[in-house]
């Protein structure tokens, strides 16, 4: 372990490792063993990087890897809200960075730069000896000096894009400051905040997307989110199918109706 000091807020503890499996990965055994954070796990090096399916998230040196391993009083519902402050989190973080470039946000839980994916989040829970609690595993990466090209959605970095490359450290002290300010309102007023923030900044909404299932691939009008962060998305025939998870896929697509 090698110690590290970014300006985290009050609070909120640093575990700093040179290298790790994966922030993640460490976040859940941290919880087995009775921690219950607030605390930012930050990884210089990961060699089993996860994402979400069970993805392996490509992790280069000078990245940003770290997990937020948090305790909530919150049904399991509301808890999986949390990915989307995440999502505004990082995105606000990106943004200090690259303040002239389109930053959106795509769903669940991706940010774009100028299109392309610059974070990844991945949102897993633990066991908790409390059954009022949740137990969060919070992953989030992001791009800062290099990103993968061999990934069938097109991925960039801070530098390539020409923004300024803050290390993984600066980079942190950004985002668990962004992270306080949207869990505030989500812990004050619910998801309601958080979803209108979300959708303001999101990629897509009222356009033509294409949402590929496991089974089946649907087309249809992004309609927004409903009051659990579920994708409503308007089929051809007029009905509104409710999706849960999927992978959301943007550009021309055959219009149906």
């Amino acid at each position: 372990m090698a110690a590290s000091r970014p300006s985290l807020p009050a609070g909120y503890e640093l575990l700093h490792c040179e290298e790790i499996d994966s922030t993640n990965a460490e976040a859940l055994r941290q919880a087995a063993a009775g921690a219950r954070g607030p605390l930012w796990i930050l990884a210089d090096r990961q060699n089993a990087g996860r994402g979400r399916r069970g993805r392996t998230w490509v992790s280069q040196s000078g990245n940003l890897f770290c997990t937020l391993l948090i305790t909530v009083d919150r049904t399991a519902a509301q808890a999986a809200t949390l990915s989307f402050v995440a999502a505004l989190s990082a995105a606000d973080a990106v943004s200090h960075f690259a303040p002239n470039a389109d930053i959106q946000l795509k769903w669940p839980n991706d940010v774009l730069l100028d299109g392309k994916k610059i974070v990844g989040i991945l949102l897993e829970s633990a066991m908790s000896n409390d059954s009022s609690e949740i137990v969060l595993s919070i992953g989030i990466g992001i791009n800062l000096r290099s990103h993968p090209t061999d990934v069938e959605l097109a991925a960039t970095s801070l530098r390539a894009e020409n923004m300024e490359v803050p290390t993984p450290d600066k980079a942190l002290a950004h985002l668990a400051k962004a992270w306080v300010r949207w869990l505030n309102p989500w812990q004050e007023e619910g998801f309601s905040p958080i979803r209108e923030a979300w959708l303001a900044r999101a990629k897509g909404v009222g356009q033509d997307i294409q949402v590929r299932l496991p089974n089946e691939t649907l087309e249809g009008l992004f309609k927004g989110l409903d009051a659990s962060g579920t994708l409503l998305l308007e089929l051809g025939n007029g009905t509104c199918r409710e999706i849960n998870a999927g992978e959301v896929y943007f550009g021309a697509v055959e219009k149906n109706r």
